[in-house]
């Protein structure tokens, strides 16, 4: 294949239209007209089900095509021989209704998985399948608006306050002093459906209309179970085992700017906002509840942590340049940084790795291998070892892979 002379090229992603997303958010971001289906996500990546598309020479490929040329010098030396792909998969995110509650494997547990359900036969689309490919999917998330979500067990002393306050929750209280998180959470999943209803429909009798009358505040699990209720087509005719977990999880709320990472073996669940998020290029989910999806529960069991998880809310490091903060994690696979150029500020930078920028707001000028305006909504990948510099009155968001 001809090489690759330049190294950076406008990136334009995919909107991906899941039944959970809003109608508006990302639309007016990438200036497009509102569709009928909802737009959900808006991936940026070289992700095989959804590459971003490349303009190159005045033509148009995909990412992983460009990639695929010269991985190591496109992508970065130390990123090809450690994970042999882009790692990372880039998004923003508009979450109107709720998400379901999932698990994520590591590494090591993921290509076990993927490796067994290939020996048993079970197609990659299969809808009962749990592993779609063999990462593990860490995941940062940075809110772009004021966001909420489910996020791992509340401490000890909080858990035992909802389950001595919520009257439908106390044949549970023994469950939980006796066996813990554990015990507790598996009691709920394996739970006959006729069981979970009995225990929750008078649950759904008081928090409704509560919900439906808006008295209830966003910190209130109650109000989050009353949307779920609400939303779910069933109704209380066969309700969703999720909203123990609405009680049992944390609920958090962040403001534009703050972030919260997911690791492995996190329960977790977006609840309603905006946010960027940035994760590694996989697509195995272990799903918990407020979803019509498969649910395994002894694979979920197994991949569950179940500890007190005390929520740290992430406000970025300043970094080289006063531009921009970076959101640490212990993810090998990639990290996120939030750039804020004022006017006559000036961002340079030499990439060590492959590089997706995204303009949240304003406008922006890239200056490297290539001259790129960009407006809101526009994208670039800067290949590694690209010497560049942005200036403008933008607000940016950086993917890229930690390259020490």
């Amino acid at each position: 294949m001809a090489a690759v002379e330049k190294k950076l090229f406008r990136l334009t992603g995919k909107v991906q239209h899941y039944a959970w997303g809003g109608y508006s958010y990302i639309p007016q971001l990438l200036d497009m007209p509102a569709g009928k289906e909802p737009a959900a996500e808006y991936w940026m990546g070289a992700h095989p089900s959804a590459p971003s598309l490349i303009q190159l020479n005045g033509d148009t490929t995909t990412l992983d095509q460009l990639i695929s040329r010269q991985p190591a010098a496109i992508i970065g030396q130390q990123v090809w021989e450690r994970f042999g792909e882009l790692p990372y998969l880039f998004k923003v995110l508009d979450v109107k209704d709720m998400l379901s509650i999932q698990v994520h494997p590591t590494k090591a547990e993921a290509e076990k998985g993927f490796a067994r359900e290939n020996e048993a036969g079970i197609p990659l689309g299969a809808a009962h399948r749990n592993y779609k490919d063999a990462n593990h999917k860490p995941e940062i998330m940075v809110a772009l608006s004021e966001f909420w979500l489910l996020h791992g067990f509340l401490p000890e002393d909080k858990l035992a306050q909802v389950l001595d306050t919520v009257p439908e929750f106390a044949s549970l209280k023994g469950i939980y002093e006796k066996e813990s998180y554990y015990g507790l959470y598996k009691t709920v999943m394996e739970m006959p459906q006729e069981q979970v209803n009995s225990l929750l429909r008078p649950l759904a009798e008081r928090v409704l209309p509560a919900y439906q009358a808006g008295t209830l505040p966003k910190t209130d699990p109650a109000f989050w179970a009353g949307r779920a209720i609400a939303n779910d087509p069933q109704g209380a005719d066969r309700l969703d085992r999720g909203i123990f977990s609405i009680y049992f999880f944390n609920i958090v709320q962040a403001q534009p700017g703050e972030a919260v990472f997911q690791d492995a073996g996190i329960p977790h669940a977006y609840l309603e906002g905006q946010n960027i998020e940035l994760m590694a290029n996989s697509d195995n989910v272990l799903r918990g509840g407020l979803t019509p999806k498969h649910i395994d529960v002894p694979e979920l069991l197994k991949h569950t942590r179940f500890e007190a998880v005390h929520p740290q809310i992430l406000k970025g490091e300043t970094a080289a340049s006063p531009a921009e903060k970076v959101y640490a994690s212990p993810a090998p696979d990639f990290v996120v940084s939030r750039i804020a150029l004022q006017p006559g500020s000036v961002y340079e930078h030499t990439s060590r790795a492959a590089e997706i920028l995204l303009v949240l707001a304003g406008e922006a000028l890239i200056t490297g291998s290539d001259r790129l305006a960009l407006r809101k909504g526009q994208a670039v990948f800067v290949c590694s070892g690209e010497t560049y510099e942005v200036s403008g009155e933008a607000l940016l968001y950086k993917a890229t892979v930690p390259v020490k």
